[in-house]
């Protein structure tokens, strides 16, 4: 019996094979090296080539391309596409280029912005009931009765506690500029009887009524590291300073509150450009909130948290260690924040002499000496950065005795020396530092985490508390980048302190003006010197903040390679006057190369 015969291939068929086998030959191709569809590439272009980089090879270039969520190139547009050509012809032909979109003629574009010191929870918790804008104390009780009245479930039960937050008496007219008291709150039938309780602006006060006094059993005459006011009678007024805040019994947030307060904060600072915050004090509760939103993939952007316990007791095994942790990679907690002193504002600054406005006072050391250094040593055995809070010349004094200690192997435990390049501990705020210890920063290599805004909102008082000597030495923004041996200086907002939008910051920085434009020394800025170059201050905010986090070879540039975080902006805060770059709004906000805010 003859064996059947195939029947012969027609010309038609046989080209049907070829295109199918290329086209399961393509699939192969694509999924084993992973390269993902046109969807997920595109290419920016700036015909006037505004397209700022922070990349010391090519500042500015006309487009960079994204693929996935990283910079896949950057250069001209011709040079782009020559290159992806060369390196995936075939896919050329098949699917075409990437989509290219040309941003408007006035918009830039920056890498993203980070905030390196904030405090996000607490944030959103100010954003309940703002104080900022108050000019008196009455002013402010009618911004609390305003709450009560527009919150029915307060208004029912005065046994609810208010709390509100930015109160600031440096900003009261005349008499008024004083610290307040309980008895300006219960001078209201509204207010009085009620537990209330109201944080200074910088977070380190709190104003109580008679109502929360009275709930505060038993206070000691003294509190280490903290201060009751108290009258000429030895009663307590309503003003606690610093660790006696602790005494007022205000109830814990609950996870809904947490909640609230989160996301409020994460929709405006995705709103101003922010890409990545570096949170200032972030307790146990706080992590374990934020590390089951990492887990969901509710974090919209990138988080470097620094941990913190109110103890003098090593407290690191409370603190989980997690890097790039969650379903996007986005949360990291490998540093720590100690506190030294207070702030200047609520005369808490820890100052070697007394204050010029007030001799009966060098302010607070919210910690012994000691008991800082051992926590300093033994987080720094344990592996973790250690960032520290110091506002006057003698925090920022002792702070930088117990890192050179350790830096030069002269430290309480041995003789082994910290490598600080590798360790890159941060003085937070490095506000106000003698002449001997700026130059003593440059020699250890510390980094210094400044907050712009801090100096034009203390300009109006900050000379009149340290007097014309000490002056010198604070907000000394240019001369800490100067002497910086790694050419870096963090550049953050200490929000809710300040505002969110970090442009305020980078205002401040090249312009030394408060936001009406006016300082001490008038148009042209308040100790106009210290002032940052725009280039510089941009730096700040993107490269060096990566670089204070151990990210700069993943983030804080438009480099090829590195993540796909970017702000478009309607103007060129580079070139526009001063006022304009207040002006500028935010057109789109991208993360991990894809758009969080606005519209690419």
């Amino acid at each position: 019996m003859a064996k059947s015969q195939p029947p012969p291939q027609t010309k038609s068929h046989s080209k049907k094979s070829v295109i199918v086998g290329t086209v399961v030959a393509l699939a192969g191709f694509l999924f084993s090296n992973r390269i993902p569809p046109n969807l997920n590439e595109y290419t920016i272009c700036s015909k006037s080539g505004a397209i700022y980089t922070v990349d010391e090879t090519s500042p500015q270039v006309k487009c960079f391309s994204v693929k996935g969520d990283r910079i896949s190139d950057t250069g001209t547009l011709q040079e782009i596409q020559a290159r992806r050509s060369e390196a995936v012809g075939l896919l050329t032909r098949l699917f075409g280029s990437p989509k290219v979109t040309i941003i408007d003629g006035n918009a830039i574009v920056v890498p993203g912005l980070t905030d390196a010191h904030a405090h996000i929870v607490e944030n959103g918790f100010k954003m309940q009931l703002e104080l900022e804008n108050c000019k008196s104390i009455s002013e402010v009780l009618d911004q609390v009765k305003a709450y009560i009245l527009s919150h029915p479930e307060v208004h029912n039960d005065p046994s609810k506690w208010i709390e509100g937050f930015g109160w600031d008496q440096t900003r009261w007219s005349g008499s008024e500029k004083r610290f307040p008291a309980a008895a300006d709150l219960d001078a209201d039938p509204l207010l009085k009887g009620r537990p209330i309780a109201l944080r200074r602006v910088d977070g380190h006060a709190m104003w109580v009524s008679g109502r929360a006094l009275g709930l505060t059993h038993d206070l000691p005459e003294e509190v280490e590291g903290g201060l009751i006011i108290r009258d000429s009678k030895g009663v307590p007024t309503g003003i606690f300073l610093d660790n006696a805040m602790a005494l007022v019994p205000v109830p814990a947030w609950t996870d809904e509150q947490m909640a609230l307060f989160f996301d409020s904060t994460m929709k405006a600072a995705l709103s101003y450009g922010l890409t990545s915050i570096h949170d200032a004090d972030t307790t146990p509760a706080m992590i374990a909130f934020m590390k089951k939103q990492a887990e969901a993939g509710q974090i919209l952007m990138r988080l470097y948290l620094m941990g913190h316990l109110d103890s003098d007791e090593y407290w690191g095994s409370e603190i989980p260690r997690l890097i790039n942790y969650g379903k996007h990679g986005r949360m990291t907690v490998r540093s720590i924040k100690l506190y030294t002193d207070g702030a200047l504002g609520s005369w808490g600054a820890a100052l070697l002499e007394p204050y010029s406005d007030k001799p009966d006072t060098t302010g607070i050391m919210r910690s012994t000496p000691k008991a800082l250094a051992n926590l300093v040593e033994r987080f720094w055995k344990d592996g973790w950065q250690v960032n520290i809070h110091c506002i006057g010349d003698r925090a920022n004094h002792i702070v930088l005795d117990i890192f050179e200690g350790l830096i030069e192997g002269k430290s309480i435990g041995g003789t082994v020396k910290a490598n600080v390049t590798e360790w890159r501990p941060r003085i937070e705020h490095a506000q106000i530092m003698t002449m001997d210890d700026l130059q003593r920063m440059k020699r250890l290599c510390i980094i210094p985490s400044v907050q712009p805004t801090h100096a034009t909102s203390d300009m109006w008082y900050a000379e009149t508390r340290l007097g014309p000597n000490r002056i010198k030495g604070a907000y000394a923004y240019k001369t800490l980048l100067r002497g910086s041996p790694h050419h870096v200086l963090p550049i953050g907002s200490d929000f809710p302190v300040e505002g969110v939008n970090p442009l305020l910051g980078f205002y401040a920085a090249v312009s030394r003006l408060s936001v009406d434009g006016t300082s001490p020394h008038g148009e042209q800025g308040w100790y106009a010197s210290e002032a940052l170059s725009r280039a510089q201050a941009l730096k700040g905010m993107t490269l060096d903040a990566a670089y204070a986090s151990f990210s700069e070879n993943e983030l804080g540039s438009l480099t090829k390679g590195k993540k796909a975080d970017f702000v478009v902006l309607d103007r060129d805060i580079m070139r526009v006057p001063f006022k304009e770059i207040l002006e500028t709004k935010v057109l789109a906000t991208v993360v991990d190369g894809k758009v969080a805010y606005g519209a690419l």
